[in-house]
C-alpha cells in the first residue's frame, strides 16, 4: 500500500500540509486580485501590460512543469517543496521594490517558476501521506484548501489595497508566504517516499505517460474554466448584474461542497458515472449563462459550474495518481499541472478573441461544446484506459 500504513487521513502531516497548501493560495489570489488594480492606479500600466504581468506567471509555471515533476522523483519531495516555498516567499518581498512595469514581468516570471515547482510538489506530497483506499477523499480535501484560499485571498487582498495601502498588502503577503513556508517545513515523509536516485532527466521522465489521457481530458475542460474566469465579471455588467463579484462567492461554495462529498463517492464507486454527471453540470451551467438576462440564471449557473468543478480537477488527480508508480508521481501531477495551466490559457485567449469578434454569450456557448467534447472524451477513451490499468 502506498501512503501511510492505516486509513486514517487526518494525520498531523496532511493537517500540516493542507495548512500550508491554503495560506499559499492565499497570498496567490490576494495578489492576483490586486495587482491588476495597482498596476493601473499606481505604474499608469495599460490593459496589455496588465496582461503581460498578470500572464507571464502562467507562462513560467507552464515552463517548468515538466522539470517539477523530474525533480520531485529524483531529489526527494520535502527538499523541493521546501526551496520552492522559500524562493516563493523570497520573491514576495520583490514587490515592495519593484516599481516598473520591467521590474514587475521579471519578478513574476521568477516566481511563476517557484509556483510551478510548489504546487506540484504540495499536491504529490498529499497523494504520498494519505492511504490508497480513501486517496480520493484525502486529494478532494486537499483541493478543498485550494478552495479555500481562493475564496478567502481576493477578499483579504483587495480589502488591504483599499483600506491600508498596497505596502501593507505586500507585507502581509510576505509574512502568511513564509507562514506557509512554516508549516511545510513541519511535513515529514517516510523514507519511501524520497525516491528516484537512478531516475536521469529524459522526456519519459518529465511527462507521465499513464497521465496523458486524463490530463488531456483536464486541459479539455480547463479551456471552458480559463474563458469563464477571464469574462465573468464583464460579461455580467453586460446583462445587468451588478455584483458581478457575488459569482465567485458561490462558485466557490459551489467547488466547496463539491471536494467535500465527491472524494468519497470516488472511493466507493469510481470516477465513472461521478465525472460523467458532473461534467454534464458543466455543459448545462454553461448553457443557462449564455442564455442569461437575468440574475437569477446567471447565478444558478454559478452553482452548477462551480460543483462540476469541483469535482473535476481532484478526481482526475486521483486517477493519475493511482494509476502512476510511487517513484513516477511527481511526473504525473506536473503532466496535470502543465494540462491545467495550458487549458486555463488557451481559453482566456480564444475567449478575448470571440468576445471581440462575435459576443460575450458566444463564449459561453462555445464552452458548453467544448465540455461536451470533453465528456465524449472521456467516456470513449480515458475511462476505458483507467479501468483497465489503474493501480490500487
Amino acid at each position: 500500500m502506498n501512503g501511510t500504513m492505516n486509513d486514517k487521513i487526518w494525520s498531523k502531516d496532511f493537517i500540516f500540509l493542507i495548512t500550508s497548501n491554503f495560506l499559499m493560495f492565499i497570498t496567490y489570489y490576494a495578489i492576483l486580485s490586486a495587482l491588476p488594480i495597482y498596476l493601473v492606479t499606481s505604474l499608469h500600466a495599460s490593459k496589455f501590460q496588465v496582461g503581460m504581468v498578470v500572464g507571464v506567471y502562467t507562462i513560467a509555471s507552464v515552463l517548468v512543469r515538466p522539470f517539477s515533476g523530474f525533480a520531485l522523483d529524483r531529489f526527494g519531495r520535502r527538499t523541493i517543496f521546501l526551496l520552492s516555498l522559500i524562493l516563493y516567499s523570497f520573491f514576495f518581498a520583490g514587490y515592495l521594490v519593484a516599481l516598473g512595469i520591467t521590474s514587475l514581468l521579471v519578478l513574476r516570471f521568477l516566481q511563476g517558476l517557484s509556483w510551478g515547482f510548489s504546487t506540484v510538489s504540495g499536491s504529490t506530497i498529499a497523494a504520498d501521506i494519505v492511504p490508497v483506499s480513501k486517496r480520493g477523499e484525502g486529494m478532494g480535501y486537499f483541493s478543498l484548501s485550494t478552495t479555500l484560499g481562493m475564496s478567502v485571498g481576493p477578499v483579504i487582498g483587495l480589502y488591504l489595497s483599499h483600506n491600508w495601502g498596497y505596502t501593507a498588502m505586500f507585507v502581509s503577503g510576505i509574512l502568511v508566504s513564509f507562514a506557509s513556508l512554516g508549516f511545510a517545513y513541519a511535513v515529514h515523509l517516510r523514507k519511501r517516499f524520497v525516491v528516484g536516485k537512478k531516475i536521469v532527466l529524459k522526456r519519459n521522465n518529465m511527462f507521465e505517460k499513464s497521465s496523458l489521457l486524463p490530463s488531456a481530458n483536464v486541459f479539455i475542460t480547463m479551456i471552458a474554466y480559463g474563458a469563464l474566469l477571464s469574462f465573468i465579471a464583464l460579461y455580467g455588467r453586460e446583462i445587468g448584474i451588478r455584483n458581478s463579484g457575488m459569482y465567485f462567492l458561490i462558485f466557490s461554495f459551489g467547488i466547496a461542497a463539491a471536494r467535500i462529498s465527491a472524494g468519497k463517492v470516488f472511493d466507493r464507486h469510481g470516477p465513472r458515472n461521478l465525472l460523467t454527471y458532473c461534467i454534464m453540470l458543466l455543459i448545462i451551467g454553461f448553457l443557462l449563462l449564455a442564455m442569461a438576462k437575468n440574475e437569477v440564471l446567471f447565478y444558478i449557473s454559478a452553482i452548477l459550474i462551480g460543483f462540476g468543478n469541483g469535482v473535476i480537477f481532484p478526481t482526475f488527480q486521483t486517477m493519475i495518481n493511482n494509476l502512476a508508480d510511487a517513484s513516477h508521481r511527481g511526473a504525473a501531477n506536473a503532466t496535470l499541472y502543465t494540462a491545467v495551466d495550458l487549458g486555463m490559457g488557451f481559453g482566456m485567449f480564444m475567449a478575448g478573441l470571440i468576445a471581440q469578434h462575435i459576443s460575450m454569450p458566444a463564449i459561453f456557448w462555445l464552452s458548453a461544446g467544448v465540455c461536451f467534447t470533453g465528456l465524449i472524451f472521456f467516456r470513449a477513451l480515458v475511462l476505458k484506459r483507467y479501468e483497465r490499468d489503474v493501480i490500487l
